[in-house]
């Protein structure tokens, strides 16, 4: 596996992780107040939007400039 395909599997695996922890803090508020989590879903939320906002960035412009 090249470093371009492994970089486009660890950015799917990321924002997929992220936005699981945002969803799960979102359903289950008592829970993630209880374990005191809840402020850590809030950034995750973010986190993988910025994440979104940088694999499209980079599926659109650096993909072309590395080589297979």
């Amino acid at each position: 596996m090249s470093l371009k395909h492994f970089h486009y599997v660890f950015l799917f695996f990321a924002i997929v992780c992220d936005g699981g922890f945002w969803l799960w803090t979102r359903l289950m508020p008592e829970e993630t107040a209880k374990l005191e989590v809840s402020h850590l879903g809030l950034i995750a939320g973010w986190t993988s939007l910025g994440l979104i906002g940088y694999s499209f960035w980079y599926l659109i412009k650096k993909s072309r400039q590395i080589i297979v």
